[in-house]
């Protein structure tokens, strides 16, 4: 049976059975490195090449996003859940320990299964979010790789493949 809810925990309850892939968005201020977990993010066009990335208006990434025109949605694959926890803790470097590499001017996680390097093309208001437009400028892969997965508020992966 489905339920009408009203609330914003039930309606985080509501969403939370959306299964989203984990993401680490990476940015920079000057030659400091920026990161968050993120799972609001997706592809917009292929003509031309953009997607999208939902960033909190309180949080320090979406100013450096909007500073710096440049991100990069790094996708965590299924063995990175204790990258996905300490980019989503609230610490001041979260790069201690984590091997990057230049991402044409962002950093890029060395550990993640697929990064995709935008320049911001909009930055458009969406409640207390900001969505920012990324046109594409690079991206790459890991063959036979498998995604970390978050869904009803716990990390999960793929069932094993028939």
């Amino acid at each position: 049976m489905i339920e009408t809810l009203d609330t914003t925990v039930d309606f985080r309850a509501t969403m939370g059975r959306l299964a989203t892939g984990v993401n680490v968005i990476t940015t920079c201020t000057g030659s400091t490195p920026i990161g968050m977990t993120a799972s609001a993010v997706c592809t917009l066009s292929l003509e031309p090449l953009q997607l999208i990335v939902c960033i909190a208006n309180h949080l320090y990434t979406r100013t450096a996003i909007a500073e710096h025109g440049r991100f990069a949605v790094n996708v965590l694959g299924e063995d990175s859940e204790p990258l996905a926890r300490n980019f989503a803790a609230s610490k001041p470097d979260k790069f201690v320990g984590v091997e990057t590499i230049d991402g044409h001017g962002v950093p890029v996680l060395k550990d993640a299964i697929a990064a995709v390097v935008c320049d911001v093309a909009e930055a458009l208001p969406g409640g207390d979010h900001t969505i920012f437009v990324g046109d594409v400028r690079h991206f790459e892969h890991k063959v036979d790789s498998r995604p970390l997965l978050y869904f009803a508020g716990a990390f999960r992966a793929l069932g094993v493949p028939d």
